[in-house]
């Protein structure tokens, strides 16, 4: 870009930081590119100069001076028609804030250094910049089920404020080994990150260990298949890396199909599983008015698992947790 433009800033991106606001639009300035233009005083916002962490009011002018250029697309890493395709099969709701996804089990949710086909690559489907919807959350790879995303920045940061201060409610639905007693209750157990062999895992902290992290979780029985296995429901209050699998693990009844938190009985069980967590519902409110509710589907994994142990989706309440909310009041 070689002139001088002046843009404004849409009623969705009150609030968000310039530097930012940049970034949305043209992915390609890094970090230093654009403290550059902000230290010279070449970026203007309703005639005054900003520094990067300034935040934006909505309507106010952006002086937008002459841009680097940016590189040439990468074909290879432009979605295919049938990548587009699917990203958009995965869609459970959509206005113009919230972007509701049903993420498969075994797709990941980001990229990494062996991972090139992911959830973050595919939502190039809905456009680059300030088009592109943003994660507010995540789900483990193996993980299936709702994965929500704002379409601006402002609906992006409602959403995760929403996560960050405990006001969004979300389900999973998991198959575990045994019985666990009591059948409901809330697991508060602290969590911290070990090498453990040659990988990484969660595992209990006593409090006061540097690394480990409070961590809380709300569950309830469903159905039980004898005492061999139990479907459950888990509302996570904190949300830890694998929380859910370590917590279950903790207390004697991991989930089956998991290879990294399994016990010896778990592993006769999962004969024939993937892991058995799915993302069931999400509850929070709307960035703009009002509140959503996204339910996900069972996946095919735990379709599997409901067709091994004679479980039926009809044997569960819409909210599992209802009951146990009028308990406490």
């Amino acid at each position: 870009m070689k002139e001088v433009r002046t843009l404004y800033v849409d009623a969705g991106e009150d609030g968000v930081r310039v530097d930012r606001w940049f970034k949305r639009r043209w992915p390609h300035l890094n970090h230093i590119q654009l403290n550059k233009l902000f230290r010279s005083g070449q970026v203007r916002v309703d005639g005054s100069r900003v520094k990067a962490d300034t935040k934006l009011a909505a309507g106010s002018q952006i002086r937008v001076p002459p841009l680097p250029e940016a590189p040439d697309p990468d074909e290879k890493l432009a979605l295919s028609k049938r990548d587009i395709a699917f990203a958009k099969s995965l869609v459970l709701y959509e206005d113009e804030e919230v972007l509701a996804l049903n993420k498969p089990a075994g797709l990941a949710v980001q990229g990494g250094t062996k991972t090139t086909h992911h959830i973050d690559k595919l939502l190039s489907a809905w456009g680059e910049g300030v088009n592109r919807p943003k994660l507010v959350h995540r789900l483990d790879r193996d993980t299936s089920g709702v994965l929500l995303l704002g379409k601006t920045p402002a609906a992006a940061a409602r959403l995760s404020g929403s996560f960050a201060k405990r006001k969004a409610q979300k389900t999973y639905w998991a198959i575990v080994q045994g019985n666990p007693h009591p059948v409901e209750g809330v697991i508060e157990l602290h969590l911290a990150k070990r090498g453990v062999g040659d990988r990484e895992l969660v595992v209990p902290a006593e409090p006061k260990d540097k690394d480990a992290q409070p961590a809380e979780t709300e569950f309830v029985s469903i159905s039980r298949a004898g005492p061999r296995v139990t479907w459950m429901a888990l509302r996570p209050h904190t949300g830890r890396t694998h929380q859910l699998r370590a917590h279950m693990k903790a207390i004697g009844h991991p989930i089956l199909g998991d290879p990294k938190y399994s016990d010896e009985k778990s592993t006769q069980l999962s004969e024939g599983l993937k892991l058995q967590l799915h993302a069931r519902s999400v509850m929070l409110p709307h960035p703009s008015v009002g509140m959503l509710f996204i339910e996900a589907p069972i996946s095919p994994e735990l379709k599997a698992g409901f067709a091994k142990f004679g479980f039926s989706e009809d044997e569960a309440d819409q909210d599992p947790f209802a009951k146990r909310q009028i308990k406490r009041r």
